[in-house]
């Protein structure tokens, strides 16, 4: 295998974000007067935020307005601050993980770096952080992916991605990378792993400790990272 890279998702694999979002889209859209559950936000996820409009909109019908997509950000960011965690165990696996890492996430890079920061994380990535606004296709197109490891030095087929998402994970698949499905956030349920096997996953993990294993058992970690 060629020099190994990991490619983490961030919102739902490295911080535990995905519920903040869900209920930040939920009074936004409430607000401009659109009936909105999680449960729809919940299908959306792995999109940035101009695609989740989209498939909102398909779904249930209601054309968010576009003078006030700015009030999205501004309340995922105010839940964020206030509330993010990074997702449990993932900082002993950072602290002791050797192989080269980078973020690639359909967030935006001001989100990105919020998070990375709010959670106490930013310092494993540096400027290793990409996000879908820096290529022409979101996922589950494998650009992001495929971007990142060019900006690194990674061979598609030497590079891991770690994804909870079926986009995601549909995008690392088609980036010719092997893709791990997390199941370790708090926004998991019931059929999450499975849904994405069926989107292509190699294997799933619900655990940093179980993540650990696989990466090893693959030949992306030479020695056990820690006990988390």
């Amino acid at each position: 295998m060629s020099k190994p890279l990991i490619i983490f998702d961030c919102d739902g694999v490295l911080v535990d974000s995905e519920p903040l979002a869900a209920i930040a889209y939920e009074r936004v859209y409430n607000k401009h007067g659109l009936a909105l559950t999680r449960d729809v936000v919940g299908q959306c996820i792995g999109m940035k935020q101009a695609d989740i409009i989209v498939r909102i909109e398909e779904l249930t019908g209601h054309a968010f307005p576009a003078h006030a997509e700015g009030d999205i950000w501004l309340e995922t960011r105010a839940l964020l601050e206030e509330e993010l965690e990074p997702t449990r165990g993932i900082l002993p696996f950072l602290r002791n993980l050797e192989t080269a890492r980078c973020v690639a996430s359909s967030s935006s890079m001001e989100r990105i770096a919020l998070s990375l920061d709010v959670a106490g994380i930013a310092e494993f990535f540096a400027d290793n952080v990409f996000s879908t606004s820096m290529v022409k296709n979101g996922k589950p197109a494998p650009d992001i992916f495929l971007f990142a490891a060019e900006k690194l030095g990674g061979e598609p087929s030497a590079s891991v991605v770690i994804e909870d998402s079926p986009f995601g994970v549909q995008g690392a698949v088609a980036a010719g990378m092997t893709a791990i499905g997390f199941t370790g956030g708090s926004h998991t349920f019931d059929g999450h792993a499975e849904k994405l096997q069926a989107a292509g996953a190699h294997a799933t993990c619900a655990s940093w400790s179980e993540v650990e294993s696989e990466l090893t058992r693959r030949g992306f970690i030479r020695e056990t990272v820690a006990d988390l």
